[in-house]
């Protein structure tokens, strides 16, 4: 259990943040929430927090602010902030901007990185994002009642090359693999995005003849060579099974210990229930 202190919650989207919340506030901690308004749900206000604050993407300074006047030293981040929202959207503050100057590539993990180094010079420590939530980080070996086929577990070795090499240049995490073929890797889309991306590609190849590969589709999802649990962590949720058996993808798999299941068990129960296999590697 971590010390009833004040905790700060950088907030994206999805539920990840909400489960951060509920499960800091169950372990003594008096969360202070810093909520992205073009990311964060507004539900996220009724969830025991002792404050919500709502700031822009690129108001670093005004973060920065917000958590000294609450006093607040250990900071978390949680969800997802859209990458093209990064790039694209954020109307930086002269902090920010001083960090964006100063980055040698334009990358999420330089960013945040930089970020964080802000945040920890101003006396504001970040934790790893998958603290209070250990029980959600994957386990090793087979997770659901299928094993991978030996056709999955070959697709699984192959991704696990592919993907491997694209994480480390920061690109992406998720590749999608049908018979030792690399269909489709994940840019700045997301991973729900690129499966169902793999699945039309599929399709329209199918429709025209010219697809050789089985239809079925593996997805390898890894962590960074080098990952920085205090931010983008790997996540999965139900969202990602049922895109996955809408692109027509039968096998999932993921780092151990280095990927959350958002939602718990109820995720295994949904892959069984549409014959999906989920494996968790080291």
């Amino acid at each position: 259990m971590k010390e009833n202190k004040k905790l700060g919650l950088i907030a994206g989207n999805g539920s990840f943040p909400f489960l951060l919340l509920d499960a800091a506030r169950a372990q003594g901690a008096q969360v202070v929430v810093a909520a992205i308004k073009e990311e964060t749900s507004p539900a996220i206000e009724n969830r025991g927090a002792v404050a919500v604050h709502w700031l822009s993407l690129g108001e670093l300074g005004k973060l920065i602010d917000t958590f000294k006047r609450e006093g607040v030293t250990t900071a978390i981040m949680a969800g997802q902030v859209k990458h093209k929202q990064i790039f694209s959207a954020i109307r930086p503050d002269w902090r920010l901007a001083k960090v964006l100057f100063s980055l040698g590539t334009r990358n999420t993990d330089s960013l945040i990185g930089a970020v964080a180094k802000v945040l920890e010079d101003e006396g504001i420590h970040l934790i790893s994002s998958t603290s209070y939530l250990e029980p959600l980080l994957a386990k090793p070996g087979v997770l659901t009642r299928r094993a991978p086929s030996d056709a999955e577990q070959k697709n699984i070795d192959y991704g696990r090359q592919v993907a491997c090499r694209l994480a480390q240049y920061d690109i992406g995490q998720t590749v999608v693999i049908a018979e030792s073929a690399c269909v489709a890797v994940e840019a700045m889309e997301g991973t729900d995005a690129t499966i169902l991306r793999a699945g039309e590609i599929m399709k329209s190849t199918a429709q025209e003849g010219e697809s050789v590969l089985s239809r079925a589709l593996t997805v390898v999802k890894v962590a960074k060579p080098n990952q920085d649990m205090r931010f983008d962590v790997p996540v999965i949720g139900l969202k990602t099974i049922e895109t996955m058996q809408h692109a027509g993808a039968t096998c999932l798999a993921v780092d151990a210990g280095k990927c959350l299941f958002l939602d718990g068990e109820k995720i295994m129960t949904a892959a069984d229930q549409v014959n999906i296999a989920i494996v968790a590697g080291a």
